[in-house]
């Protein structure tokens, strides 16, 4: 097992939206990118601070009771009287869901003037989505020049809710960034033949340490400013129950092998696998500690 309780351990500050999606039936199930990637990664013993902001209603009282059930640090939680809690809607319209992610909630007015001191940081993560609305840009931007910290940005475009300018402003500023093939090729040289020369060209330009591309069912890749690259093939998953949140998997388990420092490869191969643990069970987070725990045993 990892001493990932040492004093001297850096803390991850994971910074979004956390929410609900509400179904027609009236029930509501937690998630949101950042809030799945700071739940995984308090399970795995990182303690992260989720900076976010609920409403002052039931369902912001239900993101604290669940953070605080799980043992996480909620000194990052804003609570926002003018807006109520994230939320998005979903439909079904001729048996296929249809989303829509409700604007103007907690989580687009984060407070820059309410950040917790945190200290020292290993990593400050970060999407897209809350940085639609330009308080919580301000926000991120505060965090960003406080943390002395490797900067991840996790791509994740959300029609109408982003603008390729403001995207890729972001990725001036970031060190690793993790995206899917489809956002590359938005992000990207279009006319570039390859993923992966894409992938190359996109880090030089924007003057990354790393980048890790998501390819679905075919696995991923990832590639660094000195030379390196890595991929993955598609994991054997003998069912698969529900496929939200395994990005988010992968995604805490690229932060876990980055503060522990672990080989490029490795690290992309234990994001697989526990996606793949992700998708074989229903929703987007585990509530059972024992599989974190048994994941771990076996990297040690």
């Amino acid at each position: 097992m990892y001493d990932l309780n040492s004093k001297n351990t850096k803390v991850p500050v994971i910074f979004g939206e956390v929410l609900f999606d509400c179904f027609p039936d009236g029930s509501a199930v937690i998630g949101g990118a950042p809030f799945n990637v700071a739940w995984h990664l308090q399970a795995f013993g990182l303690s992260p601070v989720m900076v976010s902001s609920v409403g002052e209603d039931e369902l912001g009282k239900q993101v604290r009771d669940a953070m605080s059930g799980w043992q996480m640090d909620t000194r990052g939680l804003q609570t926002d009287s003018a807006h109520p809690t994230g939320s998005v809607k979903i439909e079904i319209v001729g048996g296929e869901p249809h989303y829509t992610i409700v604007e103007h909630r907690a989580y687009d007015y984060i407070d820059g003037a309410q950040l917790p001191d945190i200290g020292t940081a290993s990593v400050l993560y970060h999407g897209t989505l809350a940085l639609r609305n330009g308080r919580s840009r301000e926000a991120l931007e505060a965090l960003r020049q406080d943390l002395d910290a490797m900067v991840l940005l996790d791509v994740n475009l959300r029609d109408p809710w982003w603008r390729k300018e403001d995207v890729l402003a972001c990725a001036d500023a970031a060190d690793w960034i993790k995206l899917n093939q489809d956002e590359l090729k938005v992000l990207g040289d279009a006319d570039t033949i390859d993923d992966r020369s894409r992938a190359q060209q996109f880090l030089r330009h924007h003057g990354l340490a790393g980048l890790v591309v998501t390819l679905g069912e075919n696995g991923a890749f990832a590639c660094t400013a000195q030379g390196g690259f890595a991929d993955v093939g598609p994991a054997a998953i003998a069912e698969v129950v529900d496929t939200v949140g395994a990005g988010d998997a992968f995604t805490s388990v690229l932060i876990l092998g980055l503060s522990q420092q672990w080989p490029l490869a490795l690290t992309l191969q234990r994001a697989q696998d526990f996606a793949t643990r992700v998708v074989a069970q229903r929703g987007a987070t585990i509530h059972e500690r024992e599989l974190y725990k048994e994941m771990l045993r076996n990297w040690s």
